[in-house]
């Protein structure tokens, strides 16, 4: 069987949006620097002497965060394509967590309200969550 490279498309977008993010980070620190809110010390130990902007901090960790869970989605999708796992199931746990992920960062990064921005990180473990369940109940029937 051949592999299911259809989940190359739900790890490229979230590939993109992690771009998005980075570029969001830079900007906020430019604008930050030239308004004399941090200086350009701090990027080289990243150690601050005041108070960092609220949009530096947050781009900053949410970027820092799309190398930590993601991690996990993005192995099962590799496991899914290899095993093949096909259909239309495994796609849409792959795209359910993107999506996920993508309203997650737009919350934390522009309004930051805790509720929707929790709902939206649980939603995404849920989904992560049900690509690997359904990756091992692939496994399971197939052996």
């Amino acid at each position: 069987m051949i592999a299911n490279l259809s989940l190359v498309y739900p790890m490229f977008a979230l590939v993109l949006f992690t771009v998005v993010v980075l570029l969001w980070m830079f900007r906020a620190r430019v604008r930050a620097v030239k308004q004399g809110e941090v200086t350009m010390k701090y990027f080289k130990n990243y150690e601050a002497t005041g108070n960092l902007p609220e949009d530096v901090i947050r781009t900053q960790r949410h970027f820092t965060n799309l190398f930590e869970v993601p991690v996990l989605f993005y192995a099962g999708c590799v496991v899914a394509m290899i095993i093949p796992i096909h259909g239309l199931l495994i796609l849409f746990w792959a795209w359910s967590y993107v999506i996920c992920r993508v309203i997650h960062g737009v919350i934390h990064i522009h309004t930051n309200r805790l509720q929707p921005r929790m709902l939206s990180y649980g939603m995404g473990w849920l989904a992560l969550l049900g690509l690997w369940l359904h990756i091992v109940f692939v496994v399971m029937t197939t052996t």
